[in-house]
C-alpha cells in the first residue's frame, strides 16, 4: 500500500503542469511617433506570461538601451512596485522605469536579471530580456545584437507587426548561433487586447517551436498584444545555493507586439 501511494504520488507530480517563467519588459508602446508622449513607461516582471502569475524579482543586475550602437545604463531609474496575478495571495516585486525618447531611431531596451533560484527545477534562472521601440520614422538598428551572453536577435522588424505576421529570429549564445534551439512562445494574457484568452488544455498555454541548423526561428503570431520569445541554454557556469554547486538555466528572450488588421 505504501509503495502504490509513493508511486501514486510521482505520477501526479509528473502530471502537474509547469508552466514556463519569462522574463518580460513590456514599454507603453512599441511605436513612438511625432504625436506622442515621448516618455516611455517601462515594465520589467518575471511571470507566467499566459496566466498572469508574478514571481518576486530582485532589482536587476544591469537594464539599459541600445540607441545607435551606443548603450545607456538605465538601472537607476527603476523602481520597486507590487503586484499580483489571478488567484494569487500575495504580492510580489517587479520594476518600472521611464525613459524619454530625445532622437529618431530604434532603440533595444535589454535586462539582465539576478539569478533565480528555482527549487522546483534545482536551479537557477538568468532570463536576458530584450524589446525594441521604434521611434520617430527613423528605421535603423532594430537588427543589432546588444552583446549579451545570449540573446535572439530579430530577423523580422519587431515593431509595425499586425496579428498573423510571422516573426523570425536567431537564437546566439556566447555571440553564435544555436543550431536547432528550442524556443517557448507565450502571449502576454494580462495585457490581452480585445479580451484574455482561455487556453483548452494545457499544451497551449506555452507553445513550443525549434530553430533550423542556423539558430534561425519563425512563428506566426494569431492575436493582437504581446508576444514572448524564449530560447533556453544550460549556462556553462555554476552558481551556489546553501554551498552547493548548481546549474544556471540561460534565457535569451525577446517581446514583440502585434496589431489587429483594421
Amino acid at each position: 500500500m505504501r509503495k502504490s501511494l509513493i508511486l501514486f504520488s510521482v505520477l501526479l507530480l509528473a502530471a502537474t503542469p509547469c508552466y514556463a517563467h519569462f522574463g518580460t519588459l513590456i514599454p507603453s508602446n512599441d511605436i513612438i511617433t511625432q504625436a506622442d508622449n515621448k516618455t516611455l513607461g517601462l515594465q520589467v516582471k518575471f511571470i507566467h506570461p499566459m496566466e498572469g502569475h508574478y514571481m518576486e524579482m530582485a532589482k536587476p543586475k544591469q537594464f539599459g538601451v541600445m540607441h545607435n550602437g551606443r548603450k545607456t545604463d538605465l538601472l537607476d531609474s527603476l523602481r520597486a512596485v507590487k503586484g499580483q496575478g489571478p488567484g494569487q495571495s500575495g504580492q510580489f516585486t517587479f520594476w518600472r522605469g521611464d525613459y524619454k525618447i530625445r532622437r529618431p531611431g530604434d532603440y533595444t531596451f535589454f535586462v539582465k536579471p539576478t539569478p533565480y533560484w528555482e527549487p522546483a527545477e534545482d536551479k537557477f534562472i538568468v532570463h536576458y530580456t530584450k524589446v525594441c521601440v521604434g521611434a520617430l520614422g527613423l528605421e535603423s538598428g532594430w537588427d543589432q545584437p546588444v552583446g549579451l551572453e545570449t540573446e535572439i536577435i530579430p530577423l523580422s522588424r519587431p515593431y509595425g507587426l499586425w496579428s498573423g505576421n510571422l516573426f523570425s529570429g536567431r537564437v546566439l549564445l556566447k555571440g553564435k548561433p544555436v543550431p536547432y534551439a528550442e524556443i517557448e512562445v507565450e502571449y502576454l494574457n494580462e495585457a490581452a487586447e480585445g479580451g484574455k484568452i482561455h487556453p483548452p488544455s494545457d499544451p497551449f498555454v506555452t507553445q513550443v517551436i525549434k530553430a533550423d541548423a542556423d539558430g534561425v526561428f519563425h512563428y506566426a503570431m494569431p492575436k493582437a498584444g504581446w508576444w514572448g520569445f524564449a530560447a533556453l541554454s544550460d549556462a556553462d557556469w555554476k552558481l551556489q545555493h546553501d554551498g552547493v554547486d548548481k546549474d544556471v538555466e540561460i534565457g535569451a528572450v525577446y517581446w514583440a507586439h502585434t496589431t489587429e488588421l483594421q
